[in-house]
C-alpha cells in the first residue's frame, strides 16, 4: 500500500485486506470480491481499486506467509544437509499451502498481467528456493533436471487436490512424502 495515499484509504486498504484474509480462509481463492466489500464496509470498486484482480487479492493475503518461506529458506541456507534442507523448506510449503486456503492458487504462474513477474507470489517463493534446490542438485542429492518451478508445481497440484480433504494438512504433507519416496518399494 502507498505510503503516500490519503488516511481513508490506506484505512480503506487495511480493512478489505482483513477481511479478504477470513473470506479466503474460509472459501478459498473462489471468496466472493463483492462480499469482502460488504463485509469491509465499502463498495465493490473500492475493492477492485486497491486489488484490480483476484489474484492482486490473493497475492497480498499471501503476502506474511510468502514473507516466512523466504525466512525460513534463507535460515536453511547453511545446513550441513543440503538434501534434508531442501525437504525442509519445501514440506513448510505444502504445510502453508494446505493449510492457508488461497496460498496455493497465488502460488500458480499467470500471465494475465497483474503483477510484474519479480513481483508475484509464486516468483517470490521460487527464488527463495532456488539456491536450496542449486546446493542440493550441486551435491549430489537431487536429480539435475529438478526444477525449482517443478517443484512448486507439484506443490501447488497436492495442495488443490487436498483444499477439500478433511485434513488437508495431514493429507497434503502424506502426498508430498510419497512423492518424495517414490512408488517403489524400500529395498
Amino acid at each position: 500500500m502507498p505510503a503516500h495515499q490519503r488516511a481513508d484509504a490506506r484505512r480503506n486498504y487495511a480493512r478489505i485486506l482483513a477481511v479478504a484474509e477470513k473470506e479466503v480462509a474460509a472459501h478459498g481463492a473462489t471468496a466472493s470480491l463483492e462480499q469482502i466489500a460488504r463485509t469491509a464496509g465499502v463498495g465493490s470498486a473500492t475493492v477492485r481499486r486497491h486489488f484490480p484482480t483476484r489474484r492482486a487479492l490473493l497475492e497480498a493475503v499471501s503476502q506474511r506467509r510468502i514473507e516466512a518461506l523466504r525466512v525460513r529458506a534463507y535460515e536453511l541456507a547453511d545446513e550441513e544437509d543440503s538434501r534434508g534442507a531442501l525437504l525442509d523448506w519445501l514440506s513448510d510449503v505444502v504445510t502453508y499451502s494446505a493449510s492457508a486456503r488461497g496460498l496455493a492458487a497465488a502460488l500458480t504462474h499467470n500471465d494475465d498481467g497483474s503483477a510484474a513477474a519479480h513481483e508475484n507470489s509464486c516468483t517470490s517463493v521460487e527464488e527463495a528456493g532456488a539456491p536450496l534446490l542449486l546446493r542440493a542438485v550441486g551435491d549430489g542429492a537431487v536429480q539435475p533436471s529438478v526444477t525449482i518451478e517443478d517443484l512448486i508445481a507439484l506443490i501447488v497440484g497436492i495442495a488443490l487436490a487436498t483444499e477439500s480433504h478433511p485434513d488437508p494438512v495431514a493429507q497434503a504433507n502424506r502426498l508430498f512424502r510419497l512423492a518424495v519416496a517414490g512408488l517403489s518399494p524400500l529395498t
